[in-house]
């Protein structure tokens, strides 16, 4: 008998599926081995040495392993191909005696394969190909999790000492909430701009109004009017009064075409953004269903910066276009798509499906999610290996004069041929020009000034977060989905109604202590820097120990120095007019863990505490009755664990309560 071992049993499940009866896959549940929660766990004195154990939750089945190698003819460790999946393969191969010195296993009996992919095919590869355990990316992996740990358990103690008791700091984290603590800053201190755009209404030879079409002003005496450049209603009414008194004509008609290519396969970053574009995933839920497609052999594997497709993978999507879409949308030459991520693994691929045949309406899934981000993969990918988009596009401009000299522009754009659109839909504006020449004269019909202000930045949603991480090299495929999850855990941010995040009262505290103080865990390109550390160390050219060292040596020494001169934070307290029922003092606002509430002044003697209750409000600013009697209002609660709920203001009397604010 030969023992396969994988990390999860569905995956076991689908792996033992393509394999002979001599062949027993069984499952590791995750991690067998791990760094003790009890205490830091590494020896700082000799060379960061992790200090790993079995964890109590993972003994039985450590046990149970132990027993089936000794049994095996040939153990094969079948872990994921990531840096994750690499790691747990050693941590087996330690936990189960095999031994590992340098990546050669000991046992000779014991060997190690990857793929990318659960298919029968891509099995029986690997299992001609074993390969010694990476030890370059179990470093990798070591390194991030030593990082990590000594930036928690160093720094968390600190922020306890200094502001108030169970806050945690993180490193990769903490960047995020800075990220959007400075943008809630931007969107506070930002100061809107007026400015006017003035469009005309315009008609060509004719009587009918389909000759009718707009124009937008452009340039004034041949200067373009830049964003800003019309500040006030009486400027844009002096233009107006002067473009009422003009004579309108065709200076020039620019006709060209326009070919838009497809986006490519999906990444870890990008199905993270658009699985919450256009199904409202969440990063953390994305993840967990494209991790059920793969282990079901539905998907390649999902945790992936590499652009890179099998040219196999484009056959047979070739062969399905031709035959489900017709020949004029087989592309002209296979498409493959170069990779952006300087270290990113070109072996690994892009995320696809294992069979490009198997189309959405076929696939057999469990759950009705898991079927909507498959149809996501699938049609993406068959996108890519579709034609151009074409476009006509069609660029007018118009001259009038009288005082002064104007020039509008008219846009024109149809589409000639769908191409990768026919699957892949996306938003764009048809806008039909009537038949025009060059020189021919024109009748204003109406002009129409607009008033604009400008706007602040967007808050950061799921999408947007993870784009800009990405874009600062910050965190990898595997980290961004944890690092928007813990910074909610912590209730450092919430997710409005809007589901963009903003900064608690907490979190902007704890964002300020660490920007102040240790400015290198914060720092954008201190972080970025990291990152490529850690990827050289994947790559074999950095030793993880002397990265481990340069960080930690001056981070250390400055903890000691801010232990010394930072003082204890005094509790932030606003007073209040509400009276304590208990004992009859004035009640105070305090922050705790979970944001603001209402104590007692008279603590410690009473320990009167309770929920402040904001009243919710419409569009008009009026408050939101209360849906169930009518007589309430509608206030924003939270739960003990953090998460905001609403409820109705006459609580106990009325019972309403509701995660999302009601739109009555």
């Amino acid at each position: 008998m030969n023992l396969v071992i994988v990390e999860s049993p569905t995956k076991a499940r689908t792996i033992s599926q393509f394999l002979a009866k001599d062949y027993k896959v069984e499952s590791s549940y995750g991690h067998i081995r791990d760094l003790p929660k009890s205490k830091l766990g590494i020896d700082v004195e000799k060379n960061f040495e992790p200090q790993y154990i079995i964890p109590l939750k993972a003994r039985k089945r450590v046990n149970r392993l132990k027993k089936e190698a000794e049994k095996a003819a040939a153990v094969i460790l079948a872990t994921d191909e990531d840096r994750e999946g690499e790691a747990i393969a050693w941590h087996l191969t330690e936990a189960l005696g095999f031994g590992n010195p340098k990546s050669k296993i000991l046992n000779p009996n014991v060997q190690r394969i990857v793929f990318h992919e659960i298919t029968k095919s891509a099995i029986e590869e690997a299992l001609e190909n074993p390969r010694d355990i990476d030890m370059n990316l179990v470093d990798s992996q070591q390194a991030r999790r030593v990082l990590d740990r000594l930036v928690g358990y160093k720094l968390s103690p600190f922020l306890w000492e200094k502001v108030m008791k169970r806050l945690s700091a993180g490193r990769v984290q903490s960047v995020a909430l800075r990220l959007i603590v400075e943008r809630e800053e931007e969107i506070r201190n930002f100061k809107p701009e007026e400015y006017w755009t003035i469009e005309t209404l315009l008609q060509s030879a004719g009587a009918s109004k389909k000759n009718q079409f707009g124009a937008l002003l452009h340039k004034i005496n041949d200067e373009i009017i830049p964003k800003l450049g019309i500040k006030t209603k009486e400027e844009a009414g002096k233009i107006v009064d002067d473009l009422q008194k003009c004579e309108y004509k065709i200076l020039k008609i620019e006709k060209k075409e326009i070919k838009k290519n497809p986006l490519p396969p999906f990444i870890t970053s990008t199905l993270q953004q658009e699985a919450f574009k256009r199904l409202r995933f969440s990063a953390k839920q994305t993840m967990r269903i494209a991790q059920n497609l793969y282990e079901n052999g539905l998907i390649t594997y999902m945790r992936t910066d590499s652009l890179n497709i099998s040219k196999e993978s484009v056959r047979q999507a070739a062969g399905w276009i031709e035959k489900n879409l017709g020949k004029e949308y087989v592309a002209q030459a296979p498409r493959f798509f170069k990779t952006k991520s300087r270290l990113a693994q070109e072996a690994h691929e892009a995320i696809r499906p294992t069979n490009p045949d198997l189309t959405p309406e076929k696939v057999q899934v469990k759950f009705p999610q898991e079927k909507r981000l498959y149809e996501l993969i699938w049609r993406r990918f068959i996108a890519s290996q579709l034609p151009q988009a074409i476009f006509d596009a069609t660029r007018v401009e118009i001259k009038a004069q009288n005082s002064k000299f104007y020039i509008l522009i008219a846009n024109g754009n149809t589409l000639r041929f769908d191409g990768f659109l026919k699957i892949w839909p996306m938003k764009f504006e048809e806008i039909d020009l009537p038949v025009l020449k060059e020189n021919g004269k024109l009748k204003l019909i109406k002009i129409n000034p607009f008033q604009h202000f400008t706007e602040p930045p967007a808050r950061y949603n799921e999408a947007s977060l993870i784009k800009t991480l990405e874009k600062y090299g910050i965190g990898r495929p595997s980290t961004y989905a944890p690092i928007i999850s813990v910074i909610q855990e912590r209730n450092y941010v919430y997710k409005n109604e809007e589901r963009r995040f903003q900064p608690t009262e907490i979190g902007e505290v704890v964002n300020k202590i660490l920007v102040k103080h240790f400015p290198e865990v914060v720092d954008i390109q201190f972080t970025a820097e990291m990152e490529k550390e850690l990827d050289e160390i994947a790559q074999g050219s950095q030793k993880w120990q002397k990265v481990i060292k340069e960080f930690y040596e001056p981070f250390n020494k400055n903890l000691e120095q801010k232990y010394q001169e930072v003082e204890k934070q005094k509790p932030i307290e606003e007073k209040t007019e509400e009276i304590c029922e208990k004992c009859g003092k004035s009640m105070v606002i305090k922050y705790g863990r979970f944001g603001k509430f209402l104590a007692c002044s008279g603590f410690p003697e009473c320990k009167n505490t309770k929920t402040i209750k904001i009243a919710m409000t419409n569009d008009k600013g009026e408050e939101i009755k209360c849906p169930k009697c009518q007589t309430g209002t509608i206030v924003r609660l939270r739960t003990k664990t953090g998460r905001f709920f609403y409820g109705c203001s006459r609580y106990p009397k009325c019972d309403f309560a509701s995660w999302t604010k009601p739109s009555i």
